[in-house]
């Protein structure tokens, strides 16, 4: 590897990383705050919550990853051309086609980790999320129940306890059952405790009274109780057999399901799944070539590059959305499935014959003008404002 291409790599790795944990970390806050309730209804700590939220990342910088790619080629793309280091290594003799080889070596490692993250991690940690999520609900009264305060732990129950001790135990317990319209069951107790067994979770009331309320009737049946067990297992779930997504499957399953249940009730959905997932360590390599084709020509400092900069995102915009197009309608159309393939080809052979012909692409005369005038009408206004 040459100076040229080290400088290249380095300063386009540099951007891309950026690049990629800023927009990551700006998306991950949004989707993590929709969660948040996760702390506040049901009495999560912030470890918890972040260690819950994370697992996302991975799927993030799936979709993240490409694009972050194309602003880091932009960048030092436009970082070259206007300080004429473009021109410069044109007038040396090194050729469009030797300095796209020079962003190869970062679009390798960017193809390599969507590769390993569509595969493996991306799955894996929404598979970790789901289990934790389920773990989390299971521990309904150590977790979702705080002293002073009416939790709902399923619609219809409601439960609020008034101290906790250190031991576990609870005391001064209040449980609402509306979930049966036929019947309301509310039970007041002094003291209360957790048992695990074999048979369920069940929370052992001590000391206090049982009040069923007849929707048909006027007044309601109260029974003193010595000792009460209410089940908690229907809310804990127990243990059971988690059954996963389509987008929580790895590659290796999405390619041989086998036997699979979920295969036979959603084949269209398993095809365009791995489908979607075997092109997508290419598409860093296709926004490469599409961005090069747009930016990497030599231009002079009056040539603007803005509208070039703007067919490359209209270009790699468009290849996403067939893209897309083509994996929800693939469900239904096992053909539609091979639309994203054919756009990519031609995204790449298309871009690679501008590059090594050298050709600028620019956008028609009278397009340029009418940007310039509406630019230049909207600067006087602001000036005369």
């Amino acid at each position: 590897m040459g100076s040229i291409n080290r400088y290249i790599f380095r300063t386009t790795f540099a951007a891309f990383a950026i690049v990629l944990v800023s927009l990551t970390a700006v998306i991950w806050v949004t989707q993590a705050l929709r969660d948040i309730d996760i702390m506040t209804s049901q009495g999560q700590n912030l470890l918890v919550f972040v260690g819950i939220t994370g697992l996302i990342v991975p799927l993030l910088i799936l979709v993240i990853a490409p694009i972050a790619l194309l602003i880091a080629v932009a960048h030092v793309l436009n970082k070259l051309s206007n300080d004429s280091e473009i021109i410069v290594m044109n007038s040396a003799g090194i050729s469009p086609w030797v300095l796209l080889r020079a962003f190869i070596p970062v679009t390798i490692v960017v193809s390599l980790l969507v590769l390993a993250i569509s595969a493996y991690f991306a799955p894996k940690g929404l598979r970790m999320l789901r289990d934790w999520l389920t773990e989390v609900r299971a521990n309904v009264v150590s977790n979702i129940v705080q002293p002073g305060r009416f939790s709902t732990i399923e619609s219809g129950v409601t439960i609020r306890i008034r101290e906790r001790r250190n031991n576990g135990q609870l005391l001064g317990i209040f449980l609402d059952d509306r979930r049966n319209p036929a019947e309301r069951v509310t039970v007041l107790a002094e003291i209360g405790d957790l048992l695990d067994n074999d048979q369920g979770t069940f929370l052992i009331l001590q000391k206090g009274m049982v009040q069923r309320q007849q929707a048909n009737e006027r007044d309601p049946a109260i029974v003193a109780f010595d000792r009460y067990a209410f089940d908690l297992s229907q809310f804990a779930g127990g243990p059971q057999a988690v059954k996963y997504s389509i987008r929580e499957r790895y590659l290796w399953q999405l390619m041989s399901p086998g036997a699979d249940p979920l295969y036979k009730e959603q084949p269209g959905q398993f095809r365009a799944e791995l489908f979607d997932r075997l092109i997508a360590p290419f598409y860093p390599l296709a926004f490469l070539v599409i961005a090069f084709a747009y930016l990497g020509a030599p231009r002079t400092n009056r040539q603007s590059r803005t509208l070039s900069l703007a067919g490359a995102i209209g270009g790699v915009a468009l290849l996403r959305l067939i893209g897309f197009v083509s994996t929800v309608f693939g469900v239904n159309f096992p053909w539609m499935v091979w639309l994203q393939f054919v756009a990519l080809a031609l995204a790449l052979a298309l871009g690679l014959t501008v590059i090594r012909r050298g050709i600028i692409i620019e956008p028609p005369a009278f397009i340029a003008e009418w940007l310039s005038a509406v630019t230049e009408r909207i600067s006087r206004r602001f000036a005369t404002s």
